[in-house]
């Protein structure tokens, strides 16, 4: 009897359960790497929102009583004007390179693209250089004999700065904007020209309403790119949420009352995280044909024509030639005191940040784009999706509510090694780069993770089954099988968070060790001492590093979103 039991024990059958019993344990596993990670990402969130319920300090009265009433005006007017500006340049330029023909077409549907590789605060600094009271353009005018110049617009006031961020930041309403007009065809104008309706009524009627959602989306991006810049609005002073959370923590020395001004940002960034998710599912479209606008392209002519490319020609110039030529000149002048050891090494830091975090995003968003294809259900994606939101999160708000957390973690820690051995620890994470690159991690990771699982999207089931056939299942699959396809995939993940990494500002000058210091970190150093030539060489290294991933962005410039 007892034979016949073991013979049971070892039957295929049995095999086969501890396999599914096996494989459920591992499944099971990767569910829990998920919600580590959404724990992870929440966790900032979360201790930002409890500190509402933290007693009001001294400080956050003040903050309160004098300060949080034009930090909230001066951001609402950033906000608007910066939308306002980047819907007339990016929707106005997509139309012309989408939809009409004129000569330099061509040239301007990639280049108007480049100014994305230059960071806000790079284009503030040069600008103020380019035109305060003593900068080049007013040097110039005084030359010629201009006694006065109090018509000349000031640059350091709030229009100065909406148009600093206008022309840094409508690539992104320009990119969403362009692919909606090219996947509409060249029936919508046609229909509308049956109808009676002229080109300009056919953009107005046709065109752009059913762009809407893709502008929409633009839109919602340069509004939370604006709600987290920090950079471009403290070379400006112009004081907004993020400034002032950094002035509560460094110029009051409250994190507290940092943590709680950030609370107010954190209620503003939610709102637009549910607005940019509805706008993301209206996004669908139908299409005939490859590339539905290559033909039938609105052919301008005389004054039409000469204005389009002058315009264009004019957006280019003020919001990516000028500013190079302008860093170009000024590195030139300092290359030879700025050239040294302290320089290299805030190259090798800026390059040391970016690689460590560029391999762990990179190995980690692979890690979620595997589990997400392994689990399809409402709940996995759910707490994916909560993985990935911290790149909508502004990276002020961010160091604050990890500083805290970390400075939490490390007390339970040090208490308890104290406790089981009678070691005092100063600290385990505090002033390392564990804070940095945890920061960094939830920031960025949406830019790993999607690049990934968009690669990933492509590997069919049936290949998955053939493998297993042959007896290749698990890590094996994913190392012989997935990782050989998905190697462009993980490329461009890398370098897209090498790059992104690179000139983050807010989060490095907030939590990097003490001594430290980036290329970024110097930067903001240097534009708060005036210090503009100075920190032109620095900047020169990020804007070509942001010129990588638009190489790359190119070459899918007119394929149309499927």
């Amino acid at each position: 009897m007892n034979s016949n039991v073991c013979v049971i024990d070892k039957s295929p059958l049995y095999a086969a359960m501890e396999k599914v019993r096996q494989k459920a344990h591992a499944l099971l596993g990767l569910r829990v790497m998920a919600i580590l990670a959404a724990l992870a990402v929440t966790m900032p969130m979360l201790v930002i929102l409890s500190s509402v319920l933290q007693p009001a300090s001294e400080i956050w009265r003040h903050i309160l009583e004098t300060l949080l009433f034009d930090l909230l005006k001066n951001t609402v007017i950033l906000c608007m004007g910066v939308m306002a500006g980047t819907f007339l340049l990016g929707v106005g330029a997509a139309w012309l390179t989408a939809a009409c023909d004129f000569p330099g077409r061509n040239f301007f549907n990639w280049a108007l693209m480049l100014p994305l590789a230059i960071p806000t605060y790079v284009f503030a600094f040069v600008f103020i250089g380019l035109l305060d009271f003593s900068g080049a353009v007013q040097t110039f005018f005084r030359s010629l004999g201009v006694s006065s110049l109090s018509w000349f617009p000031n640059i350091r006031s709030a229009g100065g700065v909406i148009v600093v961020l206008c022309l840094a930041l409508y690539p992104y309403v320009y990119l969403l904007a362009r692919n909606a007009f090219q996947t509409q065809g060249k029936s919508i104008l046609e229909a509308s020209r049956i109808l009676g309706h002229s080109p300009y009524k056919a953009f107005f009627r046709a065109a752009l309403p059913m762009a809407r959602p893709w502008v929409a989306g633009g839109l919602m991006l340069v509004l939370m790119e604006t709600l987290a810049d920090f950079g471009a609005v403290s070379i400006f002073n112009y004081d907004t949420f993020t400034t002032g959370i950094y002035k509560a923590w460094f110029g009051f020395f409250s994190l507290t009352a940092a943590a709680q001004l950030s609370s107010v940002l954190l209620m503003f960034v939610f709102l637009l995280i549910i607005v940019e998710q509805r706008m993301r599912q209206k996004m669908r479209f139908h299409q005939v044909g490859r590339s539905s606008m290559q033909t039938g392209r609105i052919e301008l002519h005389g004054w039409k024509k000469w204005c389009s490319l002058s315009g264009l020609t004019a957006v280019f110039l003020i919001a990516f030639v000028i500013p190079c030529l302008q860093l170009a000149i000024w590195s030139v002048q300092s290359i030879a005191v700025e050239i040294d050891i302290r320089y290299l090494g805030l190259l090798s830091r800026s390059l040391l940040f970016s690689a460590l975090a560029a391999v762990a995003i990179t190995a980690f968003g692979l890690l979620l784009a595997y589990i997400q294809r392994q689990h399809a259900d409402n709940f996995t994606k759910w707490v994916i999706r909560l993985s990935t939101m911290g790149y909508a999160l502004p990276g002020s708000m961010l160091a604050v509510g990890i500083v805290i957390a970390i400075n939490s973690v490390d007390k339970s820690i040090i208490r308890v090694i104290s406790e089981l051995s009678g070691v005092k620890l100063s600290s385990v994470f505090n002033n390392t780069i564990v804070i940095v690159l945890f920061a960094y991690s939830v920031r960025f990771l949406t830019v790993g993770f999607n690049s990934i699982n968009s690669s990933m999207q492509r590997i069919t089931r049936n290949i998955d089954e053939a493998s297993t056939l042959m007896g290749i299942t698990g890590f094996k699959m994913v190392r012989r099988i997935h990782m050989p396809i998905l190697k462009n995939g993980l490329f461009v993940a890398c370098m897209l968070v090498f790059v992104d990494v690179m000139k983050e500002m807010p989060i490095t000058l907030m939590t990097r060790p003490f001594g430290w210091d980036t290329l970024a970190v110097k930067i903001f150093e240097l534009t708060s001492e005036g210090e503009w030539q100075r920190a032109a060489l620095p900047s020169v290294t990020l804007v070509i590093a942001g010129l990588i991933p638009l190489m790359f962005l190119n070459k899918k410039a007119d394929q149309p979103a499927l």
